[in-house]
């Protein structure tokens, strides 16, 4: 089927508004370059939905020594525009983790992009430092009422089953409250960023 010059002319600007709109797309899916660790610690978060949480634990058998388990976090609603950079987590009391934080609330956060199709793609193993992973030292801390709100929202759009979950485990919003981070994202070992300029940078 052909088309009128006149109908050629008015879909250019849609094209150009195609164009544009890809490469825009590509931009924010393009990860940071290694040089820009502290864009690199949010773009990391913000990509992944579960991390390695490592607690002392204060559990019989075991008070004292380190514990690692497994939660759903979110920083925000997936999509491009790059979360708050703050990991937000929904807890119980009823969690041996959350047993132990009682006790000390201090902990680690590791996320990696091995849980995303990146590592996947480029054939990276988890251990690779190519494949990116932060770590995050700091506590957890409950949420107040006014951030609750911005709690439910990242972590609901990103898990909605937990609004399933059974109401009597009295669940809790809560956040990690971020004093260290450490990135491993190229060769040469770690990179240490302060938490003023991860929250400052745009990721």
């Amino acid at each position: 089927m052909s088309v009128s010059t006149a109908g050629r002319g008015a879909m250019a600007p849609l094209l150009l508004l195609c164009a544009a709109s890809g490469l825009l797309l590509a931009a924010v899916a393009a990860i940071p370059p290694p040089e820009e660790a502290a864009r690199m610690a949010r773009y990391v978060l913000h990509s992944c939905d579960w991390g390695a949480l490592a607690t002392l634990s204060a559990q019989e058998g075991l008070r004292g020594r380190p514990f690692a388990n497994i939660f759903s976090l979110s920083d925000g609603p997936p999509g491009p525009c790059g979360g708050s950079g703050v990991p937000y987590l929904y807890l119980t009391d009823m969690e041996i983790s959350v047993q132990d934080l009682e006790v000390n609330s201090n902990a680690s956060l590791t996320v990696s992009l091995a849980q995303t199709p990146y590592c996947r793609k480029h054939r990276y193993d988890p251990q690779n430092p190519l494949c990116a992973h932060i770590i995050f030292v700091g506590s957890i801390v409950k949420v107040n009422d006014s951030e609750a709100d911005i709690a439910k929202k990242a972590l609901f759009s990103r898990h909605p089953e937990m609004e399933t979950w059974p109401k009597d485990h009295n669940w809790f919003f809560a956040k990690f409250n971020i004093t260290n981070i450490w990135v491993l994202d190229y060769f040469g070992g770690l990179k240490i960023v302060t938490p003023e300029e991860y929250y400052s940078v745009k990721p």
